[in-house]
């Protein structure tokens, strides 16, 4: 979880600046100010619905209501954000918080059209993959979607949040990055996700490739299409040994900064551990404090699950 808050911070400050201009200016460690004039070490939404979910799960394991009211509340109120004020709100996680407040369901709140697919829901969907790890297949993308479908009600999010689940899965239970790859590359099971249906994968072809770490820098997107992030995740995630390097060359593909750092800061996280994430960096967090006490509660509920699950 501070891998994602971390990671978000890091970008934040240069987010929608182009890939040329990283080159020119690689950022290198915590900066701020920037592209929302805010201190260095404040975060987005991204960390902010990472953490209101991280406490709904702490409270109500996978509850569709109360993670959507806890995402109201941050939309409304500035609920665990740095600056008491939500901002840059992506589209389609506003048009759900505005469903949301008519009254209607939080599971069915998210719009699901095929423009909708930005990356709201894979940024935010560490926690529930975290909680989710130890169940089978079928329970896992069942509770991933509920929790996706609050912001991105579209497949094609949810897929990506279980693809998601499923590296955090391998990494959880000791895979390098290497190693969960490949696993998720040689999984027989993605046709047999609930919902799922024909010719929705083919959308994920170059992360199932087995290759994505491939690629040259140049064909890798860093904008907010969901699949476009999560191959961006995967790719830094591949190419870099250590947490650090892994998020500074997330931010430094440009454009959709924060985001991209966020997802694979929370798997880089994972793989190296909070041991691995640069104190100094962490030191500029704005409730640090409660942050850590929220990641602790949060270990604790994960490990009672796994401890009373049949699984």
């Amino acid at each position: 979880m501070i891998g994602v808050v971390v990671g978000d911070a890091l970008g934040l400050p240069v987010q929608f600046a182009s890939r040329e201009l990283r080159r020119q200016r690689p950022v290198t460690g915590m900066e701020g100010w920037g592209s929302f004039k805010l201190p260095p070490g404040y975060w987005s939404d991204d960390s902010s619905l990472t953490l209101c979910l991280v406490e709904s799960i702490c409270r109500h394991e996978i509850d569709p209501a109360d993670a959507g009211a806890r995402f109201l509340k941050w939309y409304e109120d500035g609920y665990w954000t740095p600056t008491g004020y939500a901002f840059d709100v992506g589209n389609a996680t506003t048009e759900a918080m505005e469903r949301m407040r008519t009254g209607i369901p939080a599971e069915k709140a998210g719009p699901n059209n095929e423009t909708d697919n930005g990356n709201g829901a894979l940024m935010r969907i560490l926690p529930a993959a975290i909680y989710l790890a130890e169940e089978d297949d079928t329970t896992m993308a069942a509770g991933i979607h509920l929790m996706s479908g609050i912001t991105h009600g579209h497949l094609r999010s949810k897929v990506a949040c279980c693809l998601y689940t499923m590296m955090v899965r391998e990494l959880l239970a000791g895979a390098t990055p290497q190693q969960a790859y490949r696993s998720l590359c040689h999984t027989q099971e993605l046709t047999k996700l609930p919902g799922m249906v024909p010719g929705e994968l083919q959308h994920f072809t170059r992360i199932l490739s087995g290759k994505i770490d491939e690629l040259p820098e140049a064909e890798i997107n860093s904008d907010g299409y969901v699949i476009h992030t999560l191959e961006a995740a995967l790719w830094c995630l591949l190419r870099n040994d250590n947490y650090q390097d892994t998020v500074l060359e997330a931010v430094n593909l440009g454009w959709d900064t924060d985001t991209t750092a966020a997802v694979v800061g929370g798997l880089a996280g994972i793989a190296y551990g909070l041991g691995g994430i640069p104190a100094e960096w962490i030191q500029f967090l704005p409730r640090q404090e409660e942050i850590l006490e929220l990641a602790e509660e949060f270990a604790d509920k994960v490990i009672n699950h796994k401890n009373s699950s049949p699984i």
